[in-house]
């Protein structure tokens, strides 16, 4: 999963360099270019993004200082609502409009604009992300109980005191060994073991798509040259890359990952957007985001990732979230993070007019 995941992250990082050429529409001078004026902004978008990516993601992982953002209790879920909001906001509003602006751009040739491309991407990454939480849980059960066990009904054992007799109707009362404390039963985990090993994965995904989306969203702004395009970017993606690492976090927190993981996984994300602005920057003179491939690049790269964290959204944090008994069984809980989820959903929503 690790490996899969960074050569993801390096493929993002490569492909903007590998498609700066191949041109057939004229990119032509933003309006209002000024470089040195941009080049000051930029500087100043990596230095605003990095603190707010990091503030995001720490968040809720502040657990070991303040025990109120642990995972089980009920300020932990209010985040948690509100961060499923802003992932869910993230795919729908910002990553896959985008997808289906570069896939549908004029620049690109008739077999592409002919067909839904975004939407079949999306449809498979969602797909494929579903598939590969329900592999990785198979593993894990065949790993730690074995092939032969997962086949098997749970164990059914006749008590010493009611094989003498105790039957009604006919009819012989038995007890599975669990009554004796002993794990006889279908080769599964207990629930503890399953629902870690389901919030790792999570983690590891959503943290795959938010990554792809980052580096995208960092390059369109270092290659800009006009001032008035970066200035409402750099407070846009701020706070973009603040709900965005709440969000994150949440799901890191949860996972229970060792403190080496926790903090990679946090500084992998804090970085993606800054290093994208960088590579954005040092390709400025020579890339041109209308050209064919770049546009056919990011626009699945979009499509996918929005696939991801809007399968993720619904179903691996706001499903399980909000039909969990925890909230079922308590209504002024459940009522806050019903307000959670809206104000994140509408929090996002309303950055796109910026970003």
């Amino acid at each position: 999963m690790n490996k899969v995941f960074f050569s993801l992250f390096l493929l993002v990082l490569v492909l903007p360099i590998t498609i700066h050429a191949d041109c057939t529409c004229d990119q032509g001078l933003e309006e209002g270019s000024k470089k040195d004026e941009a080049l000051k902004l930029k500087i100043i978008a990596i230095a605003c993004i990095l603190v707010a990516g990091g503030l995001g993601v720490s968040f809720p992982i502040l657990e070991k200082f303040y025990p109120k953002f642990s995972p089980g209790n009920d300020l932990f879920f209010v985040v948690k609502a509100f961060a499923a909001g802003v992932i869910f906001s993230t795919g729908c509003v910002h990553v896959l409009p985008d997808a289906f602006d570069n896939l549908t751009n004029p620049c690109l040739s008739e077999l592409w604009t002919s067909f839904p491309f975004g939407g079949m991407v999306l449809m498979l990454a969602a797909i494929a992300t579903m598939l590969l939480e329900q592999i990785a849980n198979v593993l894990y059960q065949r790993m730690h109980f074995g092939k032969a066990k997962a086949t098997k009904p749970a164990a059914i054992d006749i008590g010493e005191e009611e094989k003498g007799g105790d039957q009604h109707d006919g009819h012989v009362h038995v007890h599975t060994h669990a009554t004796h404390g002993h794990a006889h039963g279908a080769a599964f985990a207990d629930d503890g073991s399953v629902q870690l090993l389901q919030d790792r994965i999570i983690a590891q995904i959503l943290e795959t798509g938010i990554v792809v989306h980052s580096v995208i969203i960092g390059i369109s702004l270092g290659t800009s040259q006009s001032p008035k395009t970066i200035e409402p970017l750099v407070v846009a993606l701020s706070f973009h890359q603040l709900f965005e690492g709440m969000g994150l976090g949440g799901c890191i927190s949860q996972a229970k990952f060792n403190a080496l993981k926790v903090g990679v996984m946090s500084i992998f994300f804090t970085l993606t957007t800054p290093v994208g602005i960088a590579i954005g920057f040092a390709i400025s003179n020579s890339y041109n985001e209308n050209s064919p491939k770049a546009l056919i690049v990011e626009g699945l790269l979009n499509a996918a990732s929005a696939g991801i964290l809007i399968y993720m959204a619904l179903v691996d944090l706001i499903q399980e979230t909000f039909k969990g008994p925890r909230l079922l069984n308590n209504l002024k809980l459940l009522l806050s993070c019903d307000v959670a989820l809206l104000l994140g959903l509408g929090c996002m929503t309303l950055l796109a007019k910026w970003a």
